[in-house]
């Protein structure tokens, strides 16, 4: 029997539902469950791969070929249960599934409404997951009060009372905001939210209040009383250093215990959360510091490169060290010697993108890191301005470039036209549709024998997540190669490079795919422990 717990939110956006249903699930399964956490996203957009990273943050990518929300992120790296596409969906793939069976005629006639049809649709979504899990945990996007929300809100209403209470738990998150000219919290944005959901029909049995500071138990009482909630049931969530620290948080609260409780579940197991305790010692205690500088075009969102930022830390977590993030705008380097930003840095990192803007700086930012021998990985875009910097540098192709930027002479890189996945030919043109027509999802490579990665690997067969449009030019790898540069994984069919390194470089590794999708706090991802082991020899702390 599955049970099932929503999360929604209130008073103001990112306030943490995603960090707090990750949490949340890894406390269930630290208490012997299976969990499967999912996403319900308002917007209109059929999914965010043609979102801008700036408005929304990163894209996270699935095994099976989604683009979805960056809670699904924190969910695997919370869980270590892969994600699929059938745990996201918006309100834009619901309208148009719901809209594409009534072209097909499917609904008999029957005038289309937000009620059922659409309900019954995101209730659909829902039910899939009956009998995955012992516990299905779904987030609902948004703020409670916002209209893009109410259909979502009506779905798990009905949901809930389809289910039973028994098999349903409504956990909502909200704010405690400080005022300083009053000197306390605030619990009167608390009670409004709660008053906001209550009036879509659903009764909260958890709340998840946000917090900076403590909070005292005359305001958790008085929380209690204007919401209509047993005070055990209103559980702190104060404001933590590393985001891993947040399960032992919240299990310290009573969280998991309550949430147990609230389904009548009387022979609760017993719990190991020795692993995040691990975890936590080795980020509050660490052997030294590493300094890393990400050379990229969203840098002032944090958001841009949640999964990277995250696996850079797994890195240092694995080798017992600080990893220091220093964000640099790629396009400073266009006008600027990277000397004065580059210095410093024990390992530079050149992550994914899209477009012209910022290309150049990125190339620099390969080229200084070759030349001075410092730690490099080149991530997507960053392997490929990687290559363009040598055939420019080491192979005197003056002209080498991209097509993504338009016609150029020397297309070291070039649009993928066809591909092969699951044994299927897959064919793209220039001028089709932008949104999940790239090549998506998780990859087989090969990887050659003896080479850097093989050892990190520890393997000649791997698979990673892609999420690319455009590939190295094979043409031009005779050439490359000739000048020191090894084409160390590719495709099975061997015909797209998937991986290129320096032998000769302390550490220089270029990855058309995105490791950092797949790494975990207790599982990191080889390429980051390797990267970070090279950037501690760099800063002479081995």
């Amino acid at each position: 029997m599955t049970r099932y717990i929503f999360i929604t939110g209130g008073v103001v956006s990112s306030l943490g539902k995603g960090l707090g249903a990750a949490a949340l699930g890894a406390l269930l399964q630290a208490r012997g469950y299976r969990v499967r956490l999912c996403k319900l996203d308002p917007y209109l957009n059929v999914d965010p791969g043609t979102m801008s990273p700036f408005q929304h943050g990163e894209v996270f990518v699935t095994d099976d070929g989604a683009e979805t929300d960056l809670d699904l992120g924190h969910y695997e790296r919370f869980t270590g249960v892969p994600a699929k596409a059938t745990d996201n969906t918006t309100t834009g793939r619901i309208y148009t599934e719901v809209l594409s069976r009534e072209r097909k005629g499917d609904y008999l006639g029957a005038t289309i409404q937000v009620i059922p049809h659409i309900t019954n649709a995101i209730k659909d979504f829902i039910a899939e997951k009956e009998n995955t899990a012992d516990f299905v945990l779904c987030e609902i996007g948004g703020t409670v009060g916002d209209i893009e929300s109410l259909p979502f809100l009506e779905a798990i209403r009905q949901f809930g009372n389809e289910v039973g209470d028994d098999r349903a738990l409504f956990l909502h998150v909200t704010l405690l905001p400080y005022i300083p000219a009053a000197g306390e919290l605030k619990t009167k944005p608390t009670q409004h939210s709660v008053k906001e959901l209550m009036s879509a029909g659903i009764r909260p049995d958890i709340l998840l209040c946000r917090a900076d500071r403590p909070i005292d138990d005359e305001e958790r009482a008085k929380i209690a009383l204007f919401c209509n909630i047993d005070v055990k049931k209103v559980i702190p969530a104060l404001d933590v250093s590393s985001i891993y620290e947040v399960p032992l948080t919240y299990h310290g609260e009573g969280l998991d215990r309550q949430v147990m409780e609230s389904f009548g579940i009387k022979d609760i197991p017993n719990l190991d959360l020795s692993i995040w305790e691990n975890i936590i010692h080795n980020i509050k205690e660490p052997e030294g510091e590493v300094k890393i500088a990400i050379v990229g075009k969203y840098t002032n969102l944090a958001d841009s490169y949640k999964s990277l930022n995250e696996a850079l830390i797994h890195g240092g977590i694995a080798n017992k060290v600080k990893v220091k993030l220093q964000f640099i705008e790629a396009e400073i380097f266009e006008s600027h010697d990277p000397e004065q930003y580059l210095a410093g840095a024990n390992g530079i990192l050149v992550p994914g993108g899209f477009g012209a803007r910022g290309a150049e700086g990125k190339i620099r930012a390969a080229q200084y890191a070759r030349e001075r021998k410092i730690p490099y990985f080149g991530i997507c875009f960053g392997m490929q301005m990687a290559v363009i910097e040598g055939a420019r540098n080491l192979c005197g192709i003056k002209k080498a470039g991209s097509t993504e930027f338009g016609p150029c002479d020397e297309p070291i890189v070039g649009l993928m036209t066809e591909w092969v996945k699951d044994d299927k030919k897959q064919k793209r043109g220039k001028d089709g549709d932008l949104g999940g027509t790239m090549r998506l999802g998780a990859y087989p490579a090969k990887l050659k024998k003896g080479s850097r990665v093989n050892e990190i690997y520890e393997s000649e067969k791997i698979s990673e997540r892609h999420r690319h449009r455009y590939e190295v030019n094979m043409a031009y790898r005779e050439r490359l190669e000739s000048e020191g540069m090894t084409f160390s994984g590719l495709s099975p069919d061997g015909l797209l490079p998937e991986i290129i390194e320096y032998p000769d470089h302390p550490w220089f590794v270029g990855v058309q795919f995105h490791p950092e999708l797949k790494s975990k706090p207790f599982d990191p991802h080889p390429l980051f422990v390797s990267f970070i082991q090279a950037a501690m020899k760099q800063s002479r702390l081995v």
